[in-house]
């Protein structure tokens, strides 16, 4: 699997549109068995899932030295997404209440990919509805100015933050968090405690875009999402499956849209 893969967006630099290519980091679940059961599932970048499994392991409590592996590898070759590790007799009978654990996401196939989990949530999530139209010029606005919902970043320079507007760019409520998802979680469920979650119309982001953000989002109906950061390439094909807007900061002037491009107007001098 690749670490990047290329992909075509519209790059408005707030005088001209044009196609560009640029690179996504790609984002891939990884489920971890131990002892043939499925214990949890990752998203992560493809590369070294040997060392991945082997960390989350020892910071689980699973083991504690390398010696307690009886082996740790691919299932069904390097080209899955399955990591199974197996341990000594002797470690299995000190941690049985940690392998059995039941609270984390499992996964019962070996064919767990990036195309599945998109596919499982398109039948769960409705694509949203396309109409809505909103001013590029000010959606980029309220995105460059994002740290002014960020008391605690100031502080600390290790928050992340989540912002919500109305399609008239009120403000409606902003969120921060040491992670990202729970900065979107908070700024969802504030307004959704309000009773104007249906107000939502566009979401900026701090942090970079991952497809579990797209469907946060999709869930809560709101169909447009800006980041400082890039999405991943399983956000950009989740978004577009459920018909969300993403974009994100241009290297220069503007934004780059993955897709969605039609709800922003982009106006040219």
């Amino acid at each position: 699997m690749n670490t990047t893969v290329h992909h075509q967006l519209i790059h408005w630099d707030m005088a001209t549109s044009r196609a560009k290519d640029k690179n996504l980091l790609n984002e891939e679940p990884l489920s971890i068995r131990v002892e043939g059961n499925p214990y949890s599932v990752m998203m992560r970048t493809p590369g070294d899932e040997i060392a991945l499994a082997a960390g989350f392991c020892l910071t689980e409590g699973i083991v504690d030295t390398p010696e307690d592996y009886t082996s740790i590898a691919f299932c069904d070759g390097e080209d899955t997404n399955v990591i199974a590790v197996t341990l000594t007799p002797s470690r299995r009978q000190k941690v049985p209440d940690i392998i059995d654990r039941r609270g984390f996401i499992s996964q019962s196939s070996c064919g767990l990919c990036g195309k599945e989990i998109v596919k499982d949530l398109f039948q769960l999530i409705k694509p949203l509805e396309d109409d809505i139209r909103i001013d590029a010029n000010k959606a980029l606005s309220c995105l460059d100015t994002i740290t002014q919902h960020q008391p605690l970043r100031s502080q600390t320079r290790a928050a992340h933050a989540a912002v919500l507007y109305t399609s008239e760019f009120d403000f409606l409520a902003a969120a921060e968090d040491v992670g990202r998802h729970n900065a979107l979680d908070k700024v969802i469920g504030k307004v959704f405690l309000d009773r104007k979650l249906e107000q939502a119309t566009m979401l900026t982001l701090s942090s970079r875009i991952s497809y579990e953000l797209v469907q946060k989002s999709a869930r809560a109906r709101i169909p447009i999402i800006l980041a400082i950061s890039r999405p991943t390439v399983l956000a950009v094909k989740l978004a577009s499956e459920l018909n969300i807007t993403l974009a994100s900061l241009a290297d220069g002037p503007g934004l780059y849209v993955f897709c969605g491009a039609q709800r922003l107007v982009m106006s040219t001098n």
